[in-house]
């Protein structure tokens, strides 16, 4: 996977990332050495939340299994690959929203499915992998036609993003409902699902809910077209006499509104060369305001 790099600096993957190593060596600590029952209070249960334990679906997203580090470095893995990408080309509000949103619903998709279905473990769920799910599910939204390596029994096998979402997808399903082991499968489904809803249905009520106000702001506006520019790759500027002729409202409602309805439609990869051409305008243009 290749892309454009993020500024570290600035970089809200990277600074997730960092949080997660740090809580893991923290968790470590008390666990081995002041002997905290950190998973009673902080992992997810269904026990806990029978208690009131409401906050676990928030805090069980920061922790991991102990004492091998191999969960926690996998999901940072995966976070960093698909994250940049998603943060890049989102913005960091959007990131932030699927990825929280992810770890929620794939939360209280596992609750739901240890209280409902029969001879599922109740054990405690740690693990940031649902809303590293819900990345995927975006990346893979955004950019169904990127190639991903994947290592299978130490063999590099190379397949599309789309084709990488479909497998997550079928063998969660299958392992939520067939479980085996103490791997939160039901967590990592609920991901997928609330990542792929972001992008589908998200931005498009987003923008049905903005129609209502006949007074929209301009910054409103602008904030659409940057969350649907294409800038993980180069477009080039566009050609003169395409779009520049038209005055800025007229040009907001004939070009620029049809192209986000598409993008919520069809994804940002079904625009042609033109439409991106449009909304890197539309957003210069916005910018100068």
């Amino acid at each position: 996977m290749r892309g454009s790099p993020l500024d570290s600096r600035r970089s809200l993957t990277v600074t997730l990332i960092i949080l997660l190593l740090v809580l893991y060596v923290v968790q470590s600590c008390l666990v081995f050495y002041a002997h905290l029952p950190l998973d009673h209070w902080f992992a997810l249960s269904l026990q806990g939340f029978k208690d009131k334990h409401f906050w676990q679906l928030l805090t069980f997203q920061f922790m991991h299994s102990v004492p091998w580090p191999w969960h926690v470095l996998f999901n940072c893995l995966g976070l960093y690959f698909f994250g940049r990408s998603v943060e890049e080309t989102l913005g960091r509000k959007q990131f932030l929203l699927i990825y929280f949103a992810s770890g929620f619903f794939g939360g209280a998709l596992q609750l739901l499915t240890t209280w409902i279905l029969p001879n599922h473990p109740a054990a405690y769920v740690v693990g940031a992998s649902a809303g590293v799910m819900g990345l995927l599910a975006a990346y893979a939204t955004l950019f169904p036609m990127r190639e991903i390596t994947i290592f299978v029994f130490f063999f590099p096998v190379t397949l599309r993003a789309q084709y990488l979402f479909w497998l997550a997808f079928a063998f969660s399903f299958y392992r939520t409902i067939v479980p085996s082991g103490n791997v939160a499968d039901a967590a990592h489904l609920g991901g997928l699902l609330m990542g792929v809803a972001c992008l589908r249905w998200g931005n498009h009520a987003q923008r049905q809910l903005a129609r209502w106000r006949p007074f929209q702001s301009r910054q409103r506006k602008l904030e659409l077209v940057k969350a649907a520019s294409f800038r993980s790759s180069p477009v080039r500027r566009p050609k003169k006499g395409v779009i520049l002729d038209l005055p800025s409202e007229e040009f907001i409602t004939k070009e620029v509104d049809p192209i986000l309805d598409k993008i919520s439609a069809h994804g940002i990869q079904s625009l042609t060369e033109r439409e991106r051409q449009i909304l890197e305008a539309a957003r210069a243009r916005m910018a100068k305001r």
